[in-house]
């Protein structure tokens, strides 16, 4: 890791007086101008996978190739690094401090040298504050404060977002398995394609425009579910056979499914009182059920973390139009949790949204909340 008074020292103006080595320019041949360079991140910020350097072609007809000089630190000599006839070189690994590049001919003569470029480390930008996601079907929504592009707007680039395997009881990332998920300019991010039930961590970290990665987020945990829109499940009075609904049936696998509502084997049933109102009455052996909160929630997305055990019961809750509940079912794998929120109701039908989350034993229904103790 270089030492801060290393960049303090471009800061003094170490780089406009940089002292070349070399017999340059003897032919007044045209030195290539405005180089310019971009790290390349590799997920630490203390050590990118290379930088690329960029410059402008003069046009001058004698010349052969560029050739490349650069050094470690300020007290160092200048050393050719390489070669090329492009207007760009990669230089893997970890990078040098300073570099330059001159223009050479068939001969080996050489043009005077471009402009130096120092790799800056003030540019650095803070890592994105406060990631949050919501659980989707096969997917993550990510989201996280503009404090890192909004802290030098002329200097941001982009955010690069990576992902991992998480251990459920254990609390941890796995953190030999991270991957880039991909990139954006947003403070969002829809990480899709992944598999429900399958808990993963996620992180974030702001980009530069030259290239620094900034130190990453906190890991946040979430675990993609099942979920789907606009079912309809009638009252046992109004259509006994259309009364009942299922979240998960292991074997043969099928989802969401609407039943008779005289089962034994569903998760619910709808109930008509004699004022009219409609209520969700918990059927199979080792289903429970409660009220996810007080007051109405925005959407099926809202419905975070599943509530406290002790909360749950056998007994019936109404079912109120934008209200959220949630079912705690028990299967041959353990215990799993299904989330309803009621859009509409009469005293015939009710009209739901639901989400199913399939890691037995995972409460995380939308927001992953929990702290995680390692990477």
């Amino acid at each position: 890791m270089r030492r801060s008074v290393v960049w303090m020292l471009f800061a003094m103006g170490i780089a406009a007086c940089t002292d070349y080595e070399g017999d340059l320019g003897p032919d007044d041949l045209e030195a290539p101008s405005d180089l310019t360079y971009q790290l390349i991140p590799s997920g630490d910020p203390e050590n990118p996978d290379g930088i690329l350097l960029s410059w402008t072609d003069p046009g001058d007809p004698d010349i052969e190739v560029f050739a490349i000089y650069s050094r470690g630190s300020t007290s160092s000599s200048w050393s050719r690094r390489a070669a090329t006839t492009s207007t760009t070189f990669h230089d893997a690994g970890f990078p040098h401090l300073q570099y330059y590049v001159v223009s050479e001919d068939g001969g080996g003569n050489q043009s005077g040298p471009s402009n130096s470029i120092t790799v800056d480390e003030r540019n650095r930008l803070p890592a994105p504050a406060a990631l949050v996601s919501v659980s989707l079907d096969r997917a993550i929504q990510l989201s996280w404060s503009p404090n890192g592009r909004q802290t030098d707007p002329t200097m941001f680039d982009y955010y690069r977002v990576y992902s991992t395997v998480y251990d459920l009881d254990a609390n941890e990332c796995e953190g030999d398995l991270w991957v880039l998920e991909g990139t954006t300019v947003s403070e969002d991010f829809l990480a899709t394609g992944l598999t429900n039930g399958a808990p993963r961590c996620f992180a974030a970290s702001t980009v530069s425009r030259d290239g620094h990665e900034s130190l990453w987020t906190t890991p946040r945990a979430d675990t993609p579910r099942y979920d789907s829109r606009n079912f309809l499940v009638f009252a046992t009075q109004a259509s006994l056979a259309s009364s009942g609904f299922r979240f998960h049936f292991p074997s043969p696998g099928a989802m969401g499914q609407i039943l008779a509502g005289d089962r034994t084997d569903i998760d619910f049933r709808l109930e008509r009182r004699s004022d009219g109102s409609v209520w969700i009455t918990p059927v199979r052996s080792g289903t429970r059920l409660a009220l996810y909160s007080t007051s109405p929630v925005d959407d099926l997305t809202s419905i975070d973390i599943a509530p406290a055990r002790d909360r749950f019961s056998t007994g019936a809750i109404e079912a109120v139009a934008g209200y959220a509940y949630v079912v705690e079912t028990t299967l041959s794998d353990g215990l799993h949790y299904g989330a309803v929120r009621v859009t509409h109701t009469t005293a015939d039908y009710m009209i739901f949204d639901w989400a199913y989350q399939s890691d037995p034993g995972n409460p995380e229904l939308r927001v992953g909340t929990r702290v995680v103790t390692g990477i």
